[in-house]
């Protein structure tokens, strides 16, 4: 038997070959079918191992494929009469894998990292997928250079030296991701945005809260529930407006105008006033400023005769004290936030008389149906006043002028 296969001494080497893979492959079964389910079993008595979503990055499963990969390394050399040159490329390929196989369970290890730290209070506040996203590549970098180092049989030492003449090229390369980066450093540490911000950008057409914060991208979902990604670079480089203090403040802004036909606007005449003190938001206003108008025009003496000298109250003054009760006792509108009723300048459109207060609630569905509810009872309102509304004329008008027209006789011919 010793002459047959010293006579045939590939024999050897192939049986010996044999033994080795097959090793390979008994080792690979007895990790994953033996350790890893012991191991697995004492894991699920952890918050780890109960935790499907930290399982499915897989960390251990693939730590476990080294075990083949060891065995091959080091057992390849005892085949006998293998060129030294398959021994060496074998043995490298192998040692390859072996890197590969740990850059892949850390990169899933950081991957987890992300996981619990998404979970924590903090981590919806300045999430680190940025970070986690460049340190990945920073893992396959290295091990990209571990392994051509190691495939080639070259020291990575000597690999690293000669990057210094390609940086520039590098740099070129990723240029996206360094900027993208530096944006990201920078929106985490000034607190810029959150996931969850609503955020609005009109120069891209964004409306909508954020969804993810990502290295390169930032994802919203629009109000038309349209999904928006924008390079992170944008939200430093042009304006955008973040309604979080809107939604932290617990209060959201009511700021419009009622134009008012400027035609509309006269004195009260003492029966407007009886009637209007019965107005319960004015009862008060009323007392104090008839009080005062009283006191004002006595001192006036003899030119308290021509109306044009004296003081007196204005529909359009009364109106705007009203609603600014009305305003200061609405149940739905924010008591510890500026409340103000103020004219704005005349223009062909009437007298805009703006109304400035908070809602109670940032749901936008109920801000708008509180919005309407004063607005409609304000309109409505407006003839006990004697006041109308601004509106440009329409058709029915113009219609409506023109049959009311008198005829013009004098080019009717007899």
């Amino acid at each position: 038997m010793d002459l047959f296969f010293q006579s045939h001494s590939w024999l050897s080497s192939f049986a010996l070959l044999a033994v080795l893979v097959l090793a390979a492959f008994a080792a690979n079964f007895l990790v994953k079918a033996v350790l890893l389910r012991v191991l697995k079993r004492i894991l699920a008595k952890t918050a780890y191992g109960r935790d499907k979503e930290l399982r499915r990055h897989s960390v251990i499963e693939r730590l476990a494929n080294i075990i083949p990969a060891l065995l091959i390394a080091g057992g390849i050399a005892f085949v006998p009469d293998l060129p030294d040159a398959v021994v060496a490329i074998v043995r490298n390929v192998a040692s390859a894998f072996i890197i590969l196989t740990v850059a892949l369970a850390i990169a899933s290890a950081v991957n987890i990292i992300d996981t619990v730290y998404h979970r924590s209070p903090q981590g919806r506040l300045k999430p680190i997928k940025g970070y986690i996203q460049v340190a990945k590549i920073a893992i396959y970098i290295l091990a990209t250079i571990l392994i051509i180092a190691v495939v080639t049989d070259r020291s990575p030492i000597l690999l690293l030296s000669g990057l210094g003449a390609i940086t520039a090229v590098l740099i070129l390369i990723f240029q996206d991701t360094l900027l993208s980066l530096v944006a990201g450093i920078q929106i985490s540490s000034t607190d810029m945005v959150r996931v969850g911000d609503w955020i609005e950008m009109p120069s891209l057409d964004v409306n909508g809260n954020i969804l993810e914060i990502a290295l390169h991208t930032v994802t919203v979902q629009n109000f038309d529930k349209t999904i928006t990604t924008l390079p992170i670079r944008k939200l430093v480089t042009e304006p955008f407006k973040n309604w979080r203090g809107m939604q932290e403040s617990g209060g959201r802004r009511i700021k419009r105008s009622l134009n008012l036909e400027q035609t509309s606007i006269r004195f009260l005449d003492q029966a407007d006033l009886e009637r209007l003190v019965s107005f319960a938001p004015l009862e008060e206003y009323l007392t104090n400023k008839c009080e005062e108008l009283d006191e004002w025009n006595s001192r006036l003496g003899t030119r308290a005769q021509v109306p044009a000298n004296t003081r007196r109250v204005t529909n359009i003054g009364t109106f705007r004290a009203y609603v600014d009760a009305y305003l200061r006792n609405h149940s739905r509108v924010h008591k510890n936030m500026t409340v103000m009723v103020r004219q704005l300048e005349p223009g062909p459109e009437g007298l805009p008389l703006e109304l400035y207060c908070f809602a109670n609630t940032i749901a936008w569905v109920e801000y708008e149906g509180i919005q309407a509810d004063i607005f409609d009872h304000l309109l409505a309102l407006l003839p006990e006043f004697g006041l109308s509304v601004f509106q440009n004329p329409s058709g029915t008008d113009i219609r409506s002028w023109s049959r009311t027209k008198p005829v013009d006789r004098t080019h009717v011919m007899n």
